[in-house]
């Protein structure tokens, strides 16, 4: 018979294995000696060992499922329960307990773990429902589509959480989505209406500034295309391919007009600089009359130069002004002449100007009289009032005496 600590054969080659519940049979050994049938049990002894040594660190050092674990534990525990090996068995029955146990506790700690990212996962699918409903109010189309897009990226990537939450947050944010699609598609087919009103206003201001491009009403027609330009803006953008194309056309059309317009206007100014230098001479030959020593002569030949004045064409708006200024001045001056003159030279005048002055003399020497009446009886108060109306009367006489030199200039 052979034995060691752990297990024994006995003479009929039956292998025991010593557990703490008394020797249990192993299995029967015909083969070799007992030697051999202690070793070969304690080999199978030694790879159970070897076994539960892996799945610790399985369970310890990869994300081995507890299901997956707790079946490798219980496939090795009935390996041990079997007896079919000679060991200590109960020091592998204790290491099998404690892997149970510590994979019982890797499952509370997943399960808080995963807990914890549900409650994670919540708050994030509550703040893209929230955010979404926020962008289904917008008007920024562009921007707002966008982040709906990067919304529903975002979404994908986040775990689900139980089905009835999940269903109601995504109901929420599909319908955020769908709100802002119908408010966008509504906008835009309001926008492509607009701008097909704009292009058929827009084609009618074409065709009329068209018509206008050969006008030769300069003015009134420049007039009316700054009306169009106001009506264009104001009739708001049609299609980007039509807007451009009409716009082409509008200012097209304009400049025609213009380019004709420009060219007519520089000949004018070509020409009216001409006349302006002819006036400025004329103006500067008129001046030349001036101071008048002989009226007559004067007068003649400021006529003549005024004929040839009248048939010179128009001079540049901005220097009218001054050239027609010269000759008024040469012309208000001769007629100056002409008054003095007259004044100088008529009868009448100077006879209702020598007879006024002969009455305001003999009115002036009257009241002397009648002063000197009055203080010489005493009566000073006469004299003073009457002194009073001298005063008028001799202003009056001074004024017709130069008068009446004048005439006798």
């Amino acid at each position: 018979m052979s034995s060691d600590p752990w297990g024994r054969v006995d003479e009929t080659g039956t292998v025991y294995v010593r557990t703490a519940e008394g020797e249990q049979v192993v299995g029967s050994w015909q083969a070799g000696s007992p030697e051999e049938a202690l070793a070969y049990f304690e080999r199978k002894y030694e790879g159970l060992v070897v076994e539960i040594g892996l799945l610790e660190k399985r369970v310890k050092t990869t994300d081995l499922s507890a299901k997956d674990a707790q079946s490798a534990i219980d496939h090795l525990r009935a390996q041990v329960d079997e007896h079919h090996a000679v060991g200590d068995l109960a020091a592998l029955r204790t290491r099998l307990d404690g892997l149970v146990a510590t994979v019982e506790a890797r499952r509370e700690e997943r399960k808080v773990q995963k807990a914890k990212q549900t409650d994670a996962a919540r708050e994030s699918k509550q703040a893209l429902v929230n955010e979404a409903e926020e962008l289904a109010q917008s008007d920024q189309w562009r921007s707002a589509g966008e982040r709906l897009r990067a919304l529903v990226d975002t979404w994908k990537g986040l775990p689900r959480l139980d089905r009835k939450s999940d269903d109601e947050l995504w109901h929420r944010f599909s319908h955020a989505r769908s709100a802002f699609s119908k408010r966008r598609k509504a906008h835009f087919a309001s926008l492509d209406a607009q701008r097909e009103e704009a292009r058929k206003a827009k084609e009618k201001l074409v065709a009329e500034a068209e018509s206008l491009s050969r006008s030769t009403d300069w003015g009134g027609t420049a007039a009316r295309y700054r009306e169009l330009m106001t009506d264009w803006k104001a009739a708001g953008r049609a299609q980007r391919e039509a807007e451009d194309d009409l716009w082409n056309r509008f200012r097209g059309a304009q400049d025609v007009f213009f380019a004709a317009r420009g060219e007519v206007f520089a000949e004018r100014d070509a020409e009216q600089t001409e006349n302006l230098k002819a006036k400025e001479e004329l103006a500067a030959e008129a001046e030349r009359l001036l101071p008048v020593k002989d009226l007559k002569a004067a007068r003649a030949a400021f006529r003549a130069l005024n004929e040839r004045w009248e048939a010179v064409g128009h001079v540049p708006r901005d220097a009218r002004p001054r050239v027609e200024g010269r000759m008024q001045t040469v012309e208000r001056a001769l007629q100056e002449s002409e008054e003095s003159e007259w004044r100088r030279t008529n009868p009448e005048a100077l006879a209702r100007a020598t007879g006024l002055t002969g009455q305001l003399q003999a009115a002036v020497d009257k009241l002397r009289t009648q002063i000197d009446t009055a203080r010489a009886s005493g009566n000073n108060a006469r004299a003073d009032k009457l002194a009073k109306e001298l005063e008028g009367r001799q202003a009056l006489l001074d004024q017709a005496l130069k008068g009446l030199q004048e005439f006798g200039g």
